[in-house]
Order: structure tokens, then C-alpha cells, then sequence
């Protein structure tokens, strides 16, 4: 699978209260520009890294990725996705790199807690794109200069990397629909 990273602004910031965000764990070692492409909506994906990184409140696990509310969507193989809340151990998912490689990755466990959630909308083109992650130290996203960028230090302006994609889903396939979603 081909990835189509995108330059996007941060254009709104807010927390949102408490919800269920889902940790993946992946039967292999994520290299620290690696993650995947989530989002609230099929037509873009936000690309969040692997917690390979120490925080002030979190040890290095780098076989995980905090991919926040339990509502989304999650880029599998060829384009096809899954919501959060479907998946279980075994399945693969595309782990992809800052520079668009990819691979195909099993899940070891999921693992749905009640965090503090937060939603971050950007704006590429015309496109809003937009991500509910957890408010915590461990989740991070990537530049434009592949640096990465802690979810809670985000202000308006920002650059971070996303996909975009053609709306229209239906069980993880894309179909030709007309379709809005916020």
C-alpha cells in the first residue's frame, strides 16, 4: 500500500471530556517514525507515532501506539478500514513510516481505557481532518521536518502530517457515495 502523507495545520484544539481510547500493542518493535493513519471520519487520517519515546509520566513501549477514541477509523491493508473497537489480537494492521513505507503488523493485545480525550482538527487544501486522541505525554504525532509533536502541546498553526481520502465507506470499503461527516 502506497501512503499520501500531507502537510496539514492544527486549526482547533479542545478537550472534549472523558471516553474510551484504545492502546494497541504490536508483536513486533516500532521504530520511533513509525505509526499509524487513524481518524474521525473515512475521508482523512491523522498519522500518529509509536510510544518508543520516554515522557515525563510514561516509559519507552515501543511496540505501542495510544490511538485514542474507540469510535475510530484505523488504515488497514490495500485502503480498507476498521473501526478501533473492532479489532481484536491477530489482526494486521499497515504500520507505516515518516517517509510513506509500510508494513503489515499483528496486534498482541487491545486495550480500551476511560481517559481524557481531546480533538484535534487540521486543514489541508479544503479538507478537514481531524483525530480524537488521548490528552496524555504518550501520544505524538509527526512534522513536516519528521520530528515528532506531543498531542498536548498543540496550538493553532502547527504543521503535522495526515492522509487524506476519498469519503464513502461502507464494513472498511471504499464506495461512491455522497457522504458528510464532521
Amino acid at each position: 500500500m502506497e501512503t499520501n502523507l500531507q502537510e496539514a495545520a492544527v486549526i482547533r484544539i479542545e478537550s472534549i471530556g472523558e471516553g474510551s481510547r484504545v492502546c494497541l500493542d504490536f508483536v513486533d518493535h516500532l521504530e520511533p517514525t513509525e505509526g499509524i493513519l487513524l481518524g474521525n471520519t473515512g475521508h482523512g487520517y491523522l498519522f500518529v507515532l509509536a510510544e518508543n519515546r520516554t515522557t515525563d509520566t510514561y516509559p519507552a513501549r515501543p511496540f505501542r501506539i495510544n490511538s485514542g477514541a474507540i469510535h475510530h477509523y484505523v488504515v488497514r491493508e490495500e485502503g480498507k478500514t476498521a473501526y478501533l473497537a473492532e479489532l481484536k489480537p491477530g489482526d494486521k494492521l499497515t504500520v507505516i513510516n515518516g517517509k510513506g513505507g509500510t508494513r503489515q503488523v499483528a496486534l498482541g493485545r487491545v486495550k480500551i481505557e476511560k481517559r481524557p480525550l481531546m480533538r484535534v482538527v487540521t486543514r489541508v487544501a479544503n479538507n478537514e481532518v481531524s483525530a480524537t486522541l488521548q490528552e496524555a505525554d504518550s501520544v505524538h504525532l509527526l512534522t513536516p521536518e519528521h520530528k515528532e509533536k506531543q498531542a498536548i502541546s498543540l496550538v493553532e498553526g502547527d504543521r503535522v502530517l495526515v492522509q487524506v481520502d476519498q469519503p464513502g465507506r461502507h464494513l472498511g470499503e471504499k464506495i461512491e457515495e455522497e457522504i458528510i461527516e464532521y
